[in-house]
C-alpha cells in the first residue's frame, strides 16, 4: 500500500518521533519518582542507554515502543510502502536490543523492559500496577522484568 501523503510531510512527520521522553517513559518516570525510586536518565556510558538506571540496584529499564522495537501485538504494523527498508531497520533494532541486554546481564545489571502497549492501547494494563510491577522489581526483584500488554 503506498503512502497517504506526500515524501515532504511524511519526513516532517518522522522528524517530530524522539526516542527519548515519550508519553511512556514519562508516566513510568513520574510514577516511579513518586514511589520513592531514584534513577539515572539516559545512561550513555552503558550498553543501549537504558531509560533509566538505578545504579545502587544495579537495575536498568527500557521503556520499547512496539512499532521501533518491532513488537508481536496490535501496536506494531509493518508499514506497506518500502518493507525491505522497514524489515531490515526493525530487526537491526531487535537485535541490538538483544545485544544491549546481554551485554548488561553479563556486567552484572538486572534489567526491565515495559512495552509500549502495556500503558497505551487496547492491551494497557492498569498504569498503577504496572507502576508497582516495577517498583518492586528495583527494590526485590529478579534479574529480568517484562511487561507486555495483557491478553486479548
Amino acid at each position: 500500500m503506498p503512502d497517504v501523503v506526500d515524501a515532504a510531510t511524511r519526513s516532517r512527520m518522522m522528524s517530530g518521533i524522539r526516542g527519548k521522553n515519550t508519553k511512556p517513559e514519562m508516566l513510568l518516570r513520574r510514577g516511579l519518582h513518586a514511589r520513592g525510586l531514584r534513577y539515572r536518565l539516559h545512561a550513555r556510558d552503558l550498553p543501549g542507554s537504558p531509560d533509566m538506571v538505578f545504579p545502587a540496584r544495579r537495575a536498568v529499564l527500557f521503556v520499547h515502543g512496539c512499532f521501533w522495537h518491532g513488537h508481536d501485538c496490535h501496536l506494531f504494523r509493518m508499514p506497506g510502502s518500502r518493507p525491505d527498508f522497514w524489515r531490515t531497520k526493525i530487526e537491526r533494532n531487535r537485535e541490538v536490543d538483544r545485544r544491549a541486554v546481554d551485554a548488561l546481564r553479563e556486567a552484572g545489571w538486572r534489567v526491565a523492559v515495559v512495552w509500549e502497549c502495556a500503558l497505551k492501547g487496547r492491551t494497557r494494563r492498569d498504569p498503577d500496577a504496572v507502576l508497582d510491577a516495577c517498583a518492586l522489581w528495583a527494590r526485590e526483584g529478579g534479574d529480568w522484568l517484562e511487561i507486555r500488554g495483557r491478553d486479548e
